[in-house]
């Protein structure tokens, strides 16, 4: 693995998925490849789960690491021929290039504006690393794609599935915030590539990108969905149509005990009790959240051991 910006980067993925969970059970086996490697972890937007993940998984491996929250610094600029007279202090063509003497990897977490589709869905921020630095880059979460939560996902599945071919359902939930699509975007993807049955559930108007979703089933009557789940993955996003609009806050659409049913509850985190998943839920025998946040860790490290082994 050269990099790993996107799902596409793992080239057989029951094999990482294997070798991921063998890492969970001894996790320091491979100490010694990162020695004198260094990860630097640059943080465009705040991070729990992806950040101490991430360090937890590059120390597992005997990496050392460097953090910076980068709009906490200095502004970036982005845009080649730029006059840079207002607020940017560096351009992205120095800094990556700089960044890469210090570093073996560079990690990058930024989110979408939310408002620009078009500069969105272009990820400027993570190409722009991958154009100019010298080194291998992962993606932390980028504005249209969250592949390490993915692979997170995909490694909780298949440790707690009891079926060959497990019913995954993925449901919209309501948000008083305009979120993101780059979580449920990474999820279709992982899923269409693993031994799934595969349905997506939202209100009309939620549709996600059709490039990503392709011939994936989208039930717009969420009990139907639900029915015979054997995990519900659950998840708000904005509209992408009407690009980060929020059209739709029906509470009705929100994850219940009734609904749920004997399903195992998935959920990336943060989530808002009691507007996205009821306490119920969340504290009920069947959510999985805690053991899939820990997947995290072994999921980040996984990847990092194959781009050390490539290097």
């Amino acid at each position: 693995m050269k990099k790993y910006t996107e799902i596409k980067d793992i080239s057989n993925l029951s094999e990482v998925i294997k070798e991921a969970i063998l890492l969970k059970m001894q996790p320091f086996e491979f100490s010694e490849l990162g020695k004198h490697k260094n990860l630097v972890m640059l943080f465009f937007n705040a991070s729990l789960r992806t950040r101490l993940s991430t360090e937890k998984a590059a120390r597992n491996l005997g990496m050392h690491v460097s953090i910076l929250n980068v709009n906490d610094a200095w502004n970036i600029e982005f845009e080649d021929g730029s006059i840079m007279n207002a607020n940017s202090s560096e351009h992205i063509k120095e800094a990556a290039q700089v960044i890469s003497q210090y570093a073996d990897i560079i990690a990058v977490r930024a989110f979408p504006t939310l408002t620009d589709k078009a500069k969105d869905a272009s990820e400027y921020i993570l190409k722009s690393f991958l154009k100019y630095a010298s080194v291998p880059i992962v993606n932390m979460e980028s504005a249209m794609a969250h592949p390490m939560q993915a692979l997170a996902d995909a490694i909780t599945i298949t440790e707690l599935s009891e079926k060959p071919k497990p019913k995954v359902v993925l449901s919209w939930a309501p948000h008083p915030r305009a979120l993101p699509q780059a979580v449920a975007n990474s999820f279709v993807e992982m899923m269409q590539k693993m031994d799934v049955d595969l349905t997506i559930t939202h209100p009309e108007g939620y549709e996600l990108d059709k490039n990503i979703t392709k011939n994936t089933p989208i039930n717009h009557n969420q009990k139907e969905a639900l029915k015979d789940a054997d995990f519900v993955y659950v998840k708000n996003w904005s509209n992408f149509e009407q690009y980060g609009k929020v059209l739709n806050q029906d509470p009705n659409w929100m994850m219940t005990q009734e609904k749920l049913g004997n399903a195992k509850f998935m959920h990336c985190l943060p989530v808002r009790r009691n507007v996205v998943v009821e306490d119920a839920v969340l504290d009920g025998k069947n959510s999985v959240v805690i053991k899939q946040a820990n997947n995290r860790t072994f999921a980040a490290q996984v990847v990092l051991k194959h781009i050390l082994e490539h290097k």
